[in-house]
């Protein structure tokens, strides 16, 4: 008996010892699994859904706490069929009453054999799916409770015992810095799209010409790029605009942009320059005049009436070609030499490039970022931009540009820019 006796708790202990060890893994794995999203949403789905997991739980859910600590400001409810989700369909999300509640103002954990026996159960709405255990567990950030964690139903049938809660509260430990990298996150990635938009200009009234433009941050953190546009009413009734990206995605590159657009700006203002003129003169100023001269792109385009029509003229330094949209629906890139990108050879020449547009057609000016996906090629994405913006002809360039950057046929990795204007009726333009 005493010898059977010991084997039966050697083997209990093994039994436990190899559990814990699969645990351990398991462990190391969702921490793995956690810390490698950064979009806030994403990071509260996957602790939720790492937490079911690790404990065979059939439904979990995160609550968010509000600012004071009192309510749950948000409630990521998983594992509910599509049936249980059609039965609640216009049943108030918690609020954080009950053992939810209790969990709120008391973030031990808390471990619940029968939920309909405590005696702080509030019940289930109708319509709710029948719940009978409970594992609730408080989610700290820098000190501070961020929301609970609620896991109920374990699989096997069986409540959540002693071993489920260590692995839970574990697991809360890694959620909070999980939490915090996501928050952090999102605060480099908002300030430096703060800094972005600072350095763009705002258009200016650029009346009698329709005009917009839509600038997006690249989805990297502190990603801040070089890309800037701009436009300016020139005298004799032409407008011009510029559409330019600075090699890099940092701090340098975007002062190096604010440089060159505040030059060029200063350059394409003479009306008697052809647009070639103003960038080769810009390529110059910045061999000499900045300490490293950095590579960019370009494309300064001139719309100016001419001959009872209206004269586009453009000079590229190494851009994307300008996509016109036509009166009669018509989609079409004005495809060129796009010769050097500056910062390379400031002193070979530009090629100038000229055609007429009709009244009412639209000039879109755009970054690499919006068409350019790694890998594939450049046509593929400057084919998919035609095509959408053939089906967005009638609108306003403003919202143009704006659903071209939201649609980003590029990958995202890019921050990307695009500036369109549209020419205005030419009756009584000299006299206006």
């Amino acid at each position: 008996m005493p010898l059977s006796s010991d084997l039966n708790r050697i083997g209990e202990q093994l039994h436990a010892l190899a559990r814990a060890q699969r645990t351990l893994q398991e462990l190391l794995q969702a921490v793995v699994n956690i810390t490698g999203e950064l979009e806030l949403p994403a990071v509260l789905r996957r602790i939720v859904r790492t937490a079911m997991d690790l404990v065979g739980a059939r439904y979990g859910a995160m609550g968010v706490l509000d600012q004071e600590g009192r309510l749950l400001e948000e409630f990521i409810p998983l594992g509910l069929t599509a049936h249980e989700l059609a039965d609640l369909e216009g049943v108030e999300l918690p609020r954080g009453r009950g053992l939810l509640g209790h969990l709120i103002h008391h973030p031990e954990p808390l471990r619940v054999k029968d939920i309909s026996r405590h005696p702080e159960s509030a019940g289930f709405p109708p319509g709710h799916p029948p719940m009978r255990s409970l594992l609730g567990v408080a989610i700290s950030v820098r000190g501070r409770i961020y929301g609970n964690l609620y896991l109920s139903e374990r699989k096997d049938g069986q409540p959540f015992d002693r071993h489920d809660e260590g692995v839970i509260r574990a697991l809360a430990g890694t959620a909070g810095v999980a939490i915090e990298n996501a928050r952090l996150y999102q605060q480099v990635q908002h300030s430096s799209e703060q800094f972005q938009r600072l350095l763009l200009p705002r258009l200016p009234d650029l009346r009698p010409f329709a005009a917009g433009a839509a600038y997006r941050p690249a989805s990297a953190p502190a990603a801040v790029g070089g890309d800037w546009y701009d436009a300016m009413l020139l005298p004799g009734g032409a407008c011009a605009a510029v559409i330019g990206d600075v090699v890099g995605h940092d701090l340098r590159a975007a002062a190096d942009m604010s440089q060159i657009r505040n030059m060029l700006r200063a350059l394409y203002y003479d009306p008697g320059a052809a647009p070639s003129t103003s960038l080769s003169r810009l390529d110059r100023i910045m061999n000499a005049a900045l300490d490293e001269a950095p590579v960019a792109t370009a494309l300064l385009a001139r719309l100016e009436p001419a001959d009872g029509t209206w004269r586009l003229r453009w000079s590229s330094a190494g851009h994307p070609p300008p996509l016109v949209l036509l009166p009669d629906g018509r989609v079409r890139y004005l495809d060129v030499e796009p010769g050097l990108p500056l910062g390379v050879a400031p002193d070979l020449p530009r090629p100038d490039h000229c055609r007429p547009l009709p009244v009412d057609s639209t000039v879109v000016l755009f970054t690499d970022g919006l068409v350019e996906v790694p890998g594939q090629p450049l046509d593929r994405g400057l084919d998919a931009l035609a095509v959408t913006a053939s089906r967005l002809v009638g609108l306003a360039p403003e919202d143009l540009c704006r659903a071209l950057v939201a649609h980003r046929p590029g990958n995202g990795h890019d921050d990307k820019a695009v500036i369109a204007l549209r020419t205005p009726p030419l009756t009584s333009y000299g006299s206006s």
